[in-house]
């Protein structure tokens, strides 16, 4: 491969110093009309492209971002994400990046705005964020957008706000598939459940565009007749525990073969099926945390969808690094890839799992 053209190649060529060629590939001082036109020419046959991280380390600019992240002290799923965040940061500091995590309680919105209004009224370059309270976002987003400061969303997209990018996946299509892979792990018909479990589907519309994606499934293969699908909520804040609403499901649905968790609580039916057996039920659910893939090794889950946690963080960082720092135009979106983990590849999965 050839080597990439320097700046000391165009003026090697221009028959001018390194310092003629710098100033006119970055428009400071004066420089003679026809030497300009001879060094762009070169620069053009030359394919000249500039170093945008060498540049980046020669300022001493510093770049200041908040990341908003759900408490993983509160719910586990979101140490992933703080974890890509932190991989992030750690690779970008030598180019002046800064970043300032804020967590909120991922069960009370009000801890949420407390802290988005928090960094609203600071100084940052570019924020971070993952909206799981959409109500409660969409003002923050307007102030963002009116100051001109860059935000990326993950794990909750909200297109009509344009954040510079959303990473994350297609909910619809995650429930498309999930929608599949339980039709073909059970031929004889039979009732499904669309449990959301531990966040509200009212509030988050990520699980309802899984939920509709589920449904459009069997719809389309005009199945539902054979597969009645009801939707319920279990919300640790309900009078009754999660054990007894679960309890009340199983009891109430007769003929169940099928359960899709739209959250990364699916667990949480496993062990309940485990203290509890009866006839074989189909469980997939999504996220590669430690109570899921207990259950996935013991074969209580059957399936989970990997969301790349930790990757929606780390690229969300970078996505704003790009933008900031090294001056790279992002794609609005960043669809992750939908990857089915079951007993049988999760070692290999999880050896072959990197983020670039």
């Amino acid at each position: 491969m050839d080597r990439a053209a320097r700046i000391k190649d165009i003026a090697l060529q221009a028959q001018v110093s390194v310092g003629t060629v710098d100033r006119v590939l970055h428009s400071r001082g004066r420089v003679a009309d026809e030497v300009r036109l001879r060094i762009l020419k070169i620069t053009k046959d030359l394919d000249y492209k500039p170093n945008l991280s060498a540049r980046a380390l020669a300022t001493d600019k510093t770049y200041r971002i908040a990341a908003l992240i759900p408490d993983p002290a509160v719910d586990a799923y979101w140490q992933a994400p703080q974890d890509g965040v932190e991989k992030a940061g750690a690779e970008l500091a030598h180019y002046g990046v800064i970043i300032t995590q804020f967590t909120f309680d991922p069960f009370n919105h009000n801890s949420f705005s407390a802290l988005a209004q928090q960094v609203s009224s600071s100084e940052y370059d570019g924020i971070l964020v993952a909206p799981i309270f959409p109500q409660h976002s969409l003002s923050y987003f307007k102030k963002w957008k009116r100051a001109g400061i860059p935000f990326v969303l993950f794990h909750t997209q909200i297109p009509d706000f344009e954040p510079l990018v959303y990473i994350g996946q297609d909910s619809y299509q995650s429930g498309l598939l999930a929608g599949k892979i339980l039709h073909f792990g059970n031929q004889e018909a039979g009732s499904m459940v669309v449990a959301h479990i531990g966040e509200s589907s009212q509030s988050s519309s990520h699980l309802l565009h899984r939920e509709q994606g589920f449904r459009d499934y069997f719809t389309r293969n005009n199945l539902v007749n054979r597969y009645p699908i009801q939707a319920l909520s279990f919300q640790p804040s309900s009078p009754a525990p999660v054990t007894e609403q679960l309890r009340e499901m199983f009891e109430s649905t007769p003929g169940l073969t099928g359960i899709f968790v739209t959250t990364s609580k699916a667990y949480v039916v496993a062990d309940y099926l485990q203290q509890n057996p009866g006839p074989k039920i189909n469980l997939i659910g999504y996220d590669l945390i430690e109570s899921n893939l207990r259950c996935l090794e013991t074969g209580s889950i059957q399936f989970l969808i990997n969301q790349n946690p930790k990757g929606q963080g780390y690229w969300g960082i970078h996505a704003l690094a790009d933008h900031l720092v090294f001056h790279k135009k992002n794609k609005p979106t960043k669809y992750l890839p939908l990857d089915v983990i079951t007993r049988e590849n999760l070692q290999y999965y999880m050896e072959c799992l990197v983020f670039k």
